[in-house]
């Protein structure tokens, strides 16, 4: 499988594998880069570890070395004094018993101030040329083996130091060296004896040493310190890497930290030798910790990005679900609510708000529109069937306006044709914008019909200008306003009522008024109506009906008023836009 395959494939993932797999390689990435740059750093801190116990070593060595130097020193001392010179020499010329016990007593004495001042000598042994011992301190009887075996030695150095390795008789490292005669008028170099120090070399090396680890002291096959060693010296692989001055190595099955000094001065060997878990234990314990940590990490974050991708596409896979719905035309279980009903406010949560509402809208349209669709088809076929009774009654009309001038009844055949004038243009709806003249023309046929009903009681004028009469306005404008005058003005009295119209043009536009001498209209009449608190009692076309078409016609800016600053009677205006456009 290619890059490219495999890129495809993750680019056509669900989002919520793609953020698992996301969240999991940071993590993963993350944990690795940690755990490299852990293992780095506690290198380095072992490295550290290992030069600092190489340096502690040397150091170790070195104060070792100088004390030993110095007890060398010591011992060319006692051998160069003067007075140690005399009284050898005296003792090797074979004085009388008396004078050897002096001389002896002398030399002791000397041996013990000497030894007496350094705290790592057991004792200062003297053997005169004669094989006489003179000790001071500590003294340990050596047998005639030991003794001829330290003379040997001592006479191999011929005059230098020679050292005398601890064995199981005696845990003490010796120094010894001849004593030879270089006295100022004798300079002959002749043997006068052999000086022994036996040195604690326990003691100088535990309270020089470091406490961490085995230090082992050795001189070839020689163990020098301890005097009882834990390690078998064949076990340790020889030589240990000069180069670092330290290395690991596997001894009975368990790794030790061995670090390693050669004296320059002695040729000794310093081995310090520790148990690896003991120096690095807790930085096991800690590696092995942090490990642990950054895996329980790993696994705690991969679930909860895999709980956090669920639960952030969740809503996505519903919100698909929901879509899907709505592609099959399901509105209403497109737009039910999630679990709980509750949507979280987030980008997700608005998108799924955005949707129900937009179903909701779209619903909603829907039953709207099958609504309005039946009722077209109701009003359509009200239509139809409404053609059939306009016809009917318009002959029927005719016939009784026939019969009327056949039977010369001129009031009834004027009250039919007015009638039928009146019923003609009021039926029809092809032109629903019609002229004032137009409008004027049915009110005339109205007051023909109401006039012959009320006789001498109505009196009519018209004061309209004849410019204004090409004024567009809705058809029935000023006749149901004329009905309502009729209505509440003369139908509730016996007087005689008189009902104008009057027509007048100014810059704020063409305003058109129906006035009557009736009882008048309250104030505030057309906002409770508007409001509700008051309802009519007619059965006709109402005030807000006329003002809602003229409205709808012209604008918010017209419509009609009551003039409440009539001093009698009603006046209602109707306001007109002065321009001749629609």
């Amino acid at each position: 499988m290619g890059l490219r395959s495999v890129l495809d494939t993750y680019r056509h993932m669900k989002i919520k594998n793609k953020l698992s797999i996301l969240i999991t390689m940071i993590i993963a990435v993350s944990l690795a880069f940690t755990i490299l740059i852990q293992q780095y750093v506690f290198s380095i801190y072992d490295g550290q570890i290992y030069d600092k116990s190489s340096r502690v070593l040397n150091l170790s060595s070195t104060a070792i070395e100088t004390e030993l130097k110095r007890l060398q020193q010591l011992s060319y001392r006692i051998l160069a004094e003067e007075q140690v010179q005399e009284w050898l020499t005296s003792l090797k010329k074979n004085p009388s018993d008396y004078d050897r016990l002096i001389i002896s007593q002398y030399l002791v004495d000397r041996l013990i101030s000497y030894s007496g001042e350094e705290p790592y000598l057991y004792s200062i042994q003297i053997m005169d040329a004669n094989g006489n011992e003179h000790e001071g301190g500590n003294i340990l009887r050596m047998d005639p083996e030991r003794k001829r075996q330290i003379m040997n030695v001592a006479a191999e150095g011929n005059g230098e130091n020679r050292w005398i390795y601890p064995e199981s008789k005696d845990s003490a490292l010796i120094a010894t060296r001849e004593i030879r005669s270089f006295h100022k008028t004798n300079f002959d170099l002749d043997y006068l004896g052999t000086l022994v120090l036996r040195i604690n070399i326990e003691k100088l090396v535990r309270d020089i040493a470091p406490e961490e680890g085995d230090v082992m002291i050795v001189s070839d096959e020689h163990v020098i310190f301890p005097s009882e060693p834990s390690f078998d010296l064949g076990r340790i692989t020889k030589p240990v890497n000069a180069g670092k001055g330290y290395e690991i190595q596997d001894i009975n099955g368990e790794e030790y930290f061995i670090a390693q000094i050669q004296s320059l001065n002695t040729g000794w060997t310093y081995l310090n030798i520790t148990p690896f878990n003991q120096i690095f234990d807790r930085i096991i314990f800690i590696k092995e910790m942090v490990v642990f940590v950054f895996i329980a990490i790993f696994v705690v974050v991969i679930l909860l990005g895999i709980r956090f991708s669920y639960g952030l596409t969740r809503p996505i896979d519903e919100l698909m679900v929901r879509m899907k719905l709505a592609e099959k035309g399901n509105f209403e279980e497109a737009n039910l609510f999630p679990p709980g009903g509750h949507v979280a406010m987030n980008e997700i949560g608005l998108l799924q708000r955005s949707f129900r509402f937009m179903i909701e809208r779209i619903n909603t349209l829907i039953q709207e529109n099958y609504a309005n669709r039946l009722l077209i088809k109701e009003t359509e076929f009200k239509a139809l069937q409404s053609q059939i009774n306009p016809h009917f009654l318009y002959n029927t009309l005719e016939s009784i306006n026939w019969m009327a001038k056949v039977n010369r009844q001129s009031k009834i055949s004027e009250m039919v044709e007015a009638l039928a004038y009146l019923l003609r243009h009021s039926v029809d709806l092809k032109e629903p914008i019609i002229t004032l003249g137009e409008e004027i023309d049915i009110v005339r046929s109205y007051v023909t019909i109401q006039k012959i009903r009320f006789e001498e009681r109505l009196i009519f004028r018209l004061d309209v200008p004849e410019e204004l009469m090409s004024r567009p306005l809705p058809k029935l404008t000023l006749q149901p306003l004329m009905e309502n005058a009729i209505h509440y003005a003369l139908e509730s009295t016996i007087e005689p009522c008189e009902i104008t119209i009057r027509g007048w043009s100014t810059e704020e536009g063409v305003f058109l008024a129906v006035d009557d001498t009736g009882p008048g209209i309250p104030k505030g009449m057309i906002e409770r109506l508007r409001s509700g608190e008051v309802t009519t009692k007619g059965k006709g076309i109402g005030l807000l009906n006329i003002d809602d078409r003229i409205k709808l016609a012209f604008g918010e800016a017209y419509g009609i008023r009551v003039d409440e600053t009539a001093e009698e009677g009603a006046s209602i205006i109707l306001s007109l836009p002065k321009g001749l456009e629609e």
